[in-house]
């Protein structure tokens, strides 16, 4: 079940820090006696996946077998399981099926470039899956075309919910979006290489990461989830996989919530992590940003405005100027987890901070306080030679450790 964080949660916090001590100001610094009570996952992985999302492999026992050919557009309207293999320019494969009606597209070494419009186009379907078999790559060279009233701007545009899964490679280039969902899209296993001018996915309700291994080089934001219509959803949530995210705005963005409870994510941005409401419960994150590193900001009023850390290890190191390392337009809570920042501004937060557990550094050395607005120290991490394969490189600048240069393969 869903559970949002409502007004009612937020006073409950509110009075824990209340009972538990008052702050009081020493040195610049808020000094934290007492917090918000330990935090809970807004989202569980067991309500957000079905077996067959998990499954990696499909069954081919009554698979259909199609040969992609130039110029030859491929109509599925009926469920069943769809293997596609061969060569193919400016062919579609269109999913037009009934809305109580299953398609899954196993791509077998498939190869697609298109001029203006989709690969694959999901417009009708209770759900569909895009299993990676073999190898495969789709690409829009030019300037996509609308389909009537729809605003087709992704490689895989989708209508209807949609699961990639797979145990293979699939390569998208786009001049816009590489993958489009207008509804819930989750991602469970794969390995993805996209290169897009835009976002390289985007998703109306939620985007859903459980597994697979993304390299992402996005000239917008490396996932995108926006829903202006329903104030529960327009959320980001992962729970596994490996992230590489070269993005030119945000490396992550929500409008409600972004969940992270596991995981390998490594992110260069403008910014690293956006969304109303920011809670990490595990994995890693490494975050270098010349904006701000995790930004909560006002985007829906269906959660509270807040970051919250509960576990997990976060690297945030800033860039010089006017920039925040962890910044909330609201509260912040800390309990648990490793937060490392590196910085001018490392923490900056307009509502109250809570810090009752886990381990802060602030630009190499631990605190047992957290700092508002341009407290932080000397910056450093921004510059220095960047690492092979657009790892992060050798710590930079002064005052702190910090992630050196981006580098590696065809960054932006």
């Amino acid at each position: 079940m869903k559970r949002k964080h409502t007004m009612i949660q937020k006073i409950t916090k509110m009075a824990a820090m209340l009972l538990a001590g008052i702050m009081i100001m020493a040195g610049g610094f808020l000094q934290t006696a007492s917090a918000a009570d330990s935090g809970t996952p807004i989202y569980a992985s067991a309500d957000l996946f079905t077996d067959r999302d998990l499954a990696q492999t499909a069954d081919l026992s009554e698979a259909e077998y199609i040969t992609v050919t130039d110029g030859q557009d491929i109509r599925i309207t009926e469920a069943g399981v769809y293997v596609l293999s061969g060569t193919a320019a400016n062919a579609t494969v269109y999913v037009e099926a009934a809305d109580d009606v299953k398609v899954q597209l196993v791509l077998q070494g498939l190869q697609m470039t298109n001029t203006d419009f989709p690969c694959i186009y999901v417009v009708s379907a209770d759900k569909v899956f895009i299993t990676t078999a073999a190898d495969s790559s789709l690409a829009v060279t030019g300037s996509f075309r609308a389909d009537g009233s729809t605003n087709t701007d992704g490689v895989i545009f989708s209508k209807q919910d949609l699961t990639m899964n797979g145990t293979a490679v699939l390569t998208i280039t786009s001049t816009e979006n590489g993958v489009v969902c207008k509804d819930d899209l989750k991602i469970t296993g794969g390995t993805y290489v996209i290169t897009a001018n835009s976002k390289a996915f985007e998703a109306n309700d939620s985007i859903r990461v459980a597994g697979g291994t993304f390299t992402l080089r996005a000239g917008t934001d490396g996932l995108h989830a926006e829903n202006s219509d329903d104030n529960s959803k327009g959320y980001v949530w992962i729970g596994g996989g490996s992230l590489n995210i070269v993005s030119g705005d945000d490396g992550i963005h929500a409008t409600s919530t972004v969940q992270i409870d596991d995981g390998e994510i490594t992110i260069s941005a403008a910014e690293g992590i956006e969304g109303t409401y920011v809670q990490v419960n595990g994995g890693t994150v490494n975050i270098a940003a010349s904006d701000d590193g995790i930004n909560a900001g006002q985007k829906t009023n269906g959660v509270e405005v807040a970051i919250e850390f509960n576990g997990g290890t976060v690297n945030v190191a800033m860039g010089a100027g006017d920039t925040d390392g962890i910044d909330s337009n609201g509260n912040l809570y800390i309990n648990g987890g490793v937060i490392s920042v590196t910085g001018n501004s490392t923490f900056d937060y307009d509502g109250t901070v809570s810090f009752t557990g886990g381990t802060v550094y602030i630009n190499g050395q631990q605190t047992s306080s957290i700092p508002n607005q341009m407290m932080g120290g000397g910056w450093g991490g921004w510059g220095g030679r960047g690492g092979n394969d657009g790892g992060f490189g050798e710590s930079g600048g002064t005052g702190g450790q910090g992630f050196g240069g981006r580098g590696g393969r065809g960054g932006w």
